[in-house]
């Protein structure tokens, strides 16, 4: 079975047109692709933390985890390949930077599945580039154009925001529940209204809506948040400064780069990578819990209700509780006796 996504075997039917290229790979980048692809260079820029591990192993320097491209780099490179996230927000954020910062003229394929709403790629990236669509495979659409005009972008300008229990939360394109709190993590907060004490870990962390509301009702807590994504660690470091809060902000995949035990772990944990559903995320934050608990120490999450979460509660902690639910959610509760 190949371990390329559809849009990266796409882009391999083109392959000869990047052989003497300096490319770039920005996007919703899903396998390895920028390792075997040949080209007189190849740098890749990826803003989730999770694909950067990946690669950095076949790639080293040549690939880099980051909120942006950086412009050192982007002007380096004659030819974009860009595969267009679910987000159609965060596709025009993340091409408005890149059209910033590379050269005029060069070459700019965008490449994504037909379901991901790649189809409004030319038009959206009209003011720069005349798009037209070269190829159509896999369930993907392959759209080609030469950067015409360069864009202005700044980041202060994407940034958005929105308030909770009174608690201004920090936004970027991208994030999770981008606009105004989700229904999950709303549910969480409501139904968690015993004291949260001592040190409290937020994996997914998103805009950092869960840890920040809970250290604002509950001074004193000490705060670490997470997330695989450099635009919601962006926004958590946002959010917290603008309450003027304390707190570590790093990136990990689940608990890769976490060491320490907590009195707490929340979470409202993804159960999508991209376009595609998966429960990995969430299976392991559960079931490594315990080894980053202290005594005592309790794992409080929400999840649609009908994820096959309480099995694995119970098998990892021998119990849990449910402290609220609706037709979608469920909150439960599970203590690292």
């Amino acid at each position: 079975m190949s371990m390329l996504t559809p849009a990266s075997e796409v882009i391999l039917r083109h392959a000869d047109e990047f052989t003497g290229s300096r490319v770039l790979l920005a996007g919703d980048i899903q396998d390895p692709l920028a390792a075997q692809l040949s080209a007189q260079s190849v740098y890749v820029s990826t803003s989730q933390y999770h694909q950067w591990q990946a690669l950095r192993v076949p790639l080293g320097d040549r690939a880099a985890f980051a909120l942006t491209v950086s412009p050192e780099a982007a002007a380096q490179c004659d030819t974009l390949i860009y595969f267009w996230p679910k987000s159609k927000q965060e596709a025009l954020f993340q091409l408005t930077q890149i059209f910033s910062c590379l050269p005029v003229g060069s070459n700019i394929f965008i490449v994504g599945e037909n379901r991901s709403g790649v189809r409004s790629a030319e038009k959206m990236t009209e003011p720069f580039t005349a798009l037209r669509k070269i190829d159509s495979a896999r369930r993907c659409g392959l759209y080609y154009g030469e950067l015409t005009t360069p864009a202005h972008f700044a980041l202060k300008e994407w940034i958005g925001s929105y308030t909770a229990e009174g608690t201004q939360i920090v936004t970027l394109p991208g994030v999770f529940s981008q606009d105004n709190i989700d229904v999950g993590s709303a549910l969480l907060l409501e139904s968690l209204n015993q004291a949260v004490t001592g040190s409290l870990l937020d994996i997914a962390c998103g805009s950092g809506v869960i840890a920040t509301v809970l250290a604002k009702r509950n001074p004193g807590l000490t705060l670490t948040l997470s997330d695989v994504s450099a635009a919601a660690l962006e926004a958590g470091r946002e959010t917290l400064a603008r309450n003027q809060l304390e707190g570590r902000v790093i990136a990990s995949d689940v608990y890769s780069d976490i060491s320490d035990r907590y009195d707490w772990i929340v979470a409202n944990p993804p159960f999508h990578d991209g376009l595609n559903t998966s429960y990995s995320a969430a299976q392991r934050l559960i079931s490594g819990a315990k080894a980053r608990l202290n005594r005592g120490g309790k794992l409080c999450i929400v999840a649609n209700a009908f994820l096959p979460y309480p099995d694995l509660l119970d098998s990892t902690f021998g119990q849990h509780k449910v402290l609220a639910q609706t037709g979608k959610f469920k909150v439960y509760l599970a203590t690292n006796a």
